[in-house]
């Protein structure tokens, strides 16, 4: 990938903790960054602090309610329609498993569970409609979890025996499942996709109120971000999971090709109408 300052950049989730900071950091860098959130008032918040710290007025700030797979395809259009051809897309927006206690399922906009539609289902819809701006030679990060758990295809919407923190990682091998399709997808156009746990409860927002105490710093995630973005040890690497800036093994049913094509069905049949 050429560098940061000739680079256009898309990060979901720009707008708390490590997307925020992602942003602002390559955004220092020169790069012209496009920003997703959920709360417009917050987002052209956050764009106006980053030009102020950073004196790039590059920025732009996309909204998107990614429990609602409408609005990731009204989403894509916007950032089409708005934007040039994209160098880096990073696929950080998400929703955290909620407290250890929780059992009650919450449901997307379009019925799904809402883990299952943040995490997985908003990321492949976006990703897809966004391919034909992507350059030759781009990259994408999916942000993944060392919190994996298989995929009970007999109940892909977790209507028995719910858990919260279950339904997250389920969510999260599944991004991995498509990280690993995509890329070999992409193969000919060599644009890499790789899956990253950046970091082990990182001192963001969501992990405050779910866990109460940080394990690591949001810095050491964008650290691992920005390794798998713009590191030339990488210009080869796709198709692989990492935890932080080394190549990890995942759950074993992300290498299992029957799993990866129940997974690639299922996602087809939920996101068909709006592609």
């Amino acid at each position: 990938m050429k560098s940061l300052s000739e680079s256009t950049v898309l990060i979901t989730g720009a707008t708390d903790g490590l997307g925020k900071m992602t942003a602002e950091r390559f955004a220092k860098q020169g790069a012209k960054v496009l920003l997703h959130g959920r709360n417009e008032e917050k987002g052209f918040k956050t764009i106006e602090e980053i030009q102020q710290t950073t004196g790039n007025q590059n920025l732009k700030y996309f909204n998107g309610d990614f429990a609602s797979l409408q609005s990731v395809a009204k989403l894509a259009e916007k950032i089409i329609a708005n934007s040039e051809k994209i160098d880096l897309l990073i696929n950080n927006a998400g929703i955290g498993g909620g407290p250890k206690s929780q059992k009650q399922r919450e449901l997307s906009q379009d019925g799904y569970e809402l883990r299952w539609s943040i995490n997985y289902l908003a990321q492949v819809l976006l990703t897809r409609k966004l391919l034909p701006m992507m350059k030759d030679h781009a990259r994408i990060i999916n942000v993944a979890s060392v919190g994996q758990a298989p995929i009970d295809f007999n109940d892909i919407n977790m209507e028995n025996h719910y858990e919260g923190y279950l339904a997250y990682e389920r969510s999260k091998l599944a991004l991995i499942m498509f990280t690993f399709d995509l890329a070999a997808e992409l193969q000919e156009r060599k644009i890499h996709v790789n899956a990253l746990h950046p970091a082990t409860l990182m001192s963001t927002s969501m992990v405050k109120d779910h866990f109460g105490q940080a394990q690591s710093s949001v810095e050491e995630g964008f650290s691992a971000v920005e390794f798998l973005a713009t590191s030339k040890e990488l210009d080869e690497v796709t198709g692989k999971y990492f935890e932080g800036k080394t190549q990890a093994q995942a759950n074993a049913q992300a290498y299992d090709k029957a799993a990866r094509k129940k997974l690639r069905q299922v996602t087809k049949d939920s996101i068909a109408a709006y592609l």
